[in-house]
């Protein structure tokens, strides 16, 4: 038998970690969209011709 105490810091604690992982997930989402721009910048350069 669980103690509701001990469910509500289960409840918590998994709230915690979901939260975490969508902020990782953004995080990582956004650096991917910028690397790729960055990257599209750079190719659309003529070459020899500064961007």
């Amino acid at each position: 038998m669980m103690y509701p105490e001990t469910m509500l810091v289960l409840a918590n604690d998994r709230r915690r970690q979901l939260i975490a992982e969508a902020d990782q997930e953004r995080l990582l989402a956004g650096a991917r969209l910028s690397r790729l721009a960055r990257r599209a910048r750079k190719s659309s350069a003529v070459r020899g011709q500064p961007a």
